[in-house]
């Protein structure tokens, strides 16, 4: 079996990065990094060591980026300072500024865990993973906001069009403004390869009539649960298809992905996603889906 390699968002999770909260998040300073009232240290460490529970029972290997207290809160969210390729990783370049060291973390990972390195987002481009969609094998969507620029977009192009990847960039809204976090992963949550779950008003309508176009099925969140959540309602991570591990709180959702054939496993998540503005999704970086 490969080591690395994912170009799905939803095969089965093999291999997968994630770094503890339990001295990321000790001692992180609320208002600095945009957290929301409900946020506690303690109890968003525990959120996440469930969460890593049900990771590692989907069958999935856990990677653990060192765990030292750096000061690097969001660090726990590996999603963003990297994407995985059949190739190797490409190191991101993020969009918010304290987030700035954490794509030096995953490639000193990768390195320790001898993953090609297959090249690198350099500023003034900026492009994070909750931007970077996977349509197919063959076709990447990146979200083009707050948090990642035409210029990164552009490196990610440069760098996966010499390996017959094709590139698209979709304008985000603004939606609730430049500190606030609208991913294009927040407004979709691949759940197989032909199904996905999305909140309509805010896709970009030339992203949602790619969708459409190759047959993928889309499944509507919740309006209110959406809007309650800021969002995380919709965050939801696939460990193979029609598998997926979601946020407590947000039953019309969850039962709207179990009509289309999903079991849905739920977690606790209040002091840790719903605050800290990242769900399932956020917190995993897939090294190997197969």
């Amino acid at each position: 079996m490969s080591a690395f390699g994912s170009q799905s968002m939803a095969a089965p999770l093999r291999r997968v990065l994630m770094r503890s909260a339990a001295n990321a998040m000790r001692d992180a300073d609320r208002a600095a990094w945009h957290y929301g009232p409900g946020f506690n240290p303690a109890k968003a460490a525990s959120q996440h060591a469930l969460l890593a529970e049900l990771v590692a029972a989907s069958g999935a290997e856990i990677e653990w980026i060192e765990d030292k207290a750096d000061g690097l809160s969001d660090s726990v969210f590996t999603h963003d300072p990297s994407l995985m390729t059949d190739r190797g990783a490409l190191i991101l370049s993020m969009g918010k500024p304290l987030r700035a060291k954490e794509p030096s973390l995953h490639e000193e990972t990768y390195k320790r865990l001898g993953i090609p390195i297959l090249g690198r987002v350099e500023a003034p481009g900026q492009v994070e993973g909750g931007d970077c969609v996977w349509v197919d094998a063959r076709t990447l969507a990146i979200g083009r906001g707050v948090r990642s620029n035409q210029e990164g977009i552009q490196q990610v192009a440069n760098l996966l069009t010499p390996l017959g990847i094709s590139v698209y960039g979709f304008d985000l809204p603004l939606w609730q403004g430049e500190e606030a976090c609208l991913h294009l992963m927040s407004v979709i949550s691949p759940l197989a390869d032909d199904l996905a779950l999305v909140y309509s008003p805010l896709l970009p309508a030339a992203f949602y009539q790619m969708l459409k176009a190759r047959g993928i099925r889309l499944v509507e969140g919740d309006a209110g649960e959406f809007a309650a959540s800021n969002g995380l309602s919709l965050n939801v991570l696939p460990t193979s298809p029609h598998k997926v591990i979601a946020v407590a709180g947000f039953p019309k959702t969850k039962a709207a992905m179990e009509a289309a054939g999903c079991t849905v496993e739920i977690f606790e998540a209040d002091a840790l996603c719903i605050a800290c503005e990242g769900g399932p999704t956020c917190l995993t970086r897939p090294i190997l889906r197969q």
